[in-house]
């Protein structure tokens, strides 16, 4: 495939954009080529600047559930925009978009719409603050909150793709604070509680990992941090930026069984378009101001266009029924690349759930932070690089997950699947 236009474009990009990009997994790094430069982009696929085709297992990082450019989502926008694109004040729209997510996850009372996961995250984490009056809290090694300082301590996302644990510019103070649990493993929490009970504000996880790649959750493990919260008096905070309106319409939390005292959200309920939130019980939402002492605001929070889009998306999730279609297409993609993986005798680990999947280069199961350390990243590295000169787009990470959305249709995954067998016959 040609990539002169989209080498053109990365040479001029870093002239003016640090790396030349926006966001550092976009680079391409960790699988040793130039970024794909996007120029549009239609249902499955994407087509970038030298007008090549591809099937999209990215779906911008999982908030296009329904493809790109889904006809009911476009038309939301663009009626959003011929009313304005920004006020700056209070609208209807928002009040629908509270009220959805409030009726979709009952651990919800109150929620506060913001412009990002990084926002929605920062922002819980200082409300758990305020209403513990404790300052230390809990994550996990490889979960991945965005970039706000407490969270930049054995994270996931770029940060492993980068191979940079702890980013620079983040004080002692603030790592002091924040304690590091293994992913799965109740006993480690228990002694951080053990040890310092009394002044853990939160535990903030994302129930199902999805920033070192998709890691699945003990369901046990999850029920231990809610008894061992409620018992201390700390709050339990679960990240579903991504699982989300993802898993189910709701979050995993819905799926468990589990209320959380706060929920962080982020990419489906904006419908493609910037978006956070974060919401919780309704005495815990009434310290943010303007009813509470606890400050944060943000110029284009409930911005209508994205508003608008998250509206539609919600609604067409609604029924169930692209849920049912996205596990049967999903689970016949994992079940056709097992089958391709054990005849070539090439190993793999592969975690999916729903319309989430990760393949780890690795005979070992991967079950959090420390196995997917493991994994083989330049055998994936190969298998990308194969895959995408074939018309195949795969995050280009080995820690980050691929997303099914419902515009992939029986020929896409048809596709796929052979692509697959062919790069992999290749790297035999």
């Amino acid at each position: 495939m040609k990539s002169e236009k989209s080498s053109s474009y990365f040479e001029k990009a870093k002239m003016f954009i640090p790396g030349g990009v926006n966001s550092p997994v976009r680079a391409f790094k960790s699988v040793g080529r130039n970024p794909l430069f996007i120029t549009r982009a239609k249902g499955a696929r994407v087509y970038d600047a030298d007008n090549n085709e591809y099937i999209d297992y990215v779906c911008s990082w999982g908030p296009l559930i329904l493809g790109h450019s889904h006809p009911q989502v476009v038309e939301a926008v663009q009626k959003a925009a011929l009313s304005g694109t920004s006020y700056g004040a209070p609208h209807p729209g928002e009040i629908e978009l509270a009220e959805m997510i409030c009726q979709a996850i009952p651990s919800i009372d109150m929620v506060r719409l913001v412009n990002s996961g990084t926002e929605a995250a920062m922002s819980a984490i200082r409300l758990a603050r305020a209403y513990t009056r404790r300052d230390k809290i809990i994550k996990f090694a490889g979960c991945y909150h965005g970039h706000a300082d407490s969270f930049l301590i054995q994270a996931g996302s770029g940060l492993l793709t980068g191979g940079v644990p702890t980013s620079p510019g983040v004080p002692a103070g603030l790592i002091s604070d924040t304690i590091v649990c293994r992913y799965n493993d109740l006993d480690s929490v228990r002694l951080a509680f053990d040890r310092m009970g009394n002044e853990i504000a939160a535990v903030i996880i994302e129930p199902m990992a999805g920033n070192m790649g998709l890691v699945l959750p003990d369901v046990e493990f999850l029920h231990g941090l809610r008894e061992l919260t409620a018992a201390s008096g700390a709050l339990l905070i679960f990240d579903e930026v991504i699982t989300g309106f993802r898993v189910t319409y709701g979050g995993l939390q819905n799926l468990v069984g589990i209320v959380p005292d706060l929920t962080c959200l982020g990419k489906i309920i904006g419908g493609g378009l910037p978006v956070g939130a974060y919401g919780g019980r309704k005495e815990i939402m009434q310290l943010m101001a303007p009813e509470g002492p606890v400050y944060q605001a943000g110029t284009l929070s409930g911005n209508p266009l994205a508003v608008a889009a998250g509206i539609a998306t919600l609604n067409l999730l609604k029924t169930g029924e692209i849920y049912d279609d996205l596990e049967v297409k999903t689970y016949i993609l994992e079940t056709r690349l097992r089958t391709v993986f054990e005849e070539t005798g090439i190993p793999v680990a592969i975690n999916r759930y729903g319309s989430m999947f990760s393949l780890f280069f690795t005979e070992e199961e991967v079950t959090d932070y420390e196995s997917t350390q493991k994994a083989d990243t330049k055998m994936y590295s190969r298998f990308f690089s194969g895959m995408l000169e074939r018309g195949i787009y795969l995050p280009p990470s080995q820690f980050e997950v691929c997303f099914v959305s419902s515009a992939h249709e029986m020929k896409d995954i048809d596709q796929t699947f052979e692509v697959a067998r062919q790069v992999l016959e290749a790297m035999i």
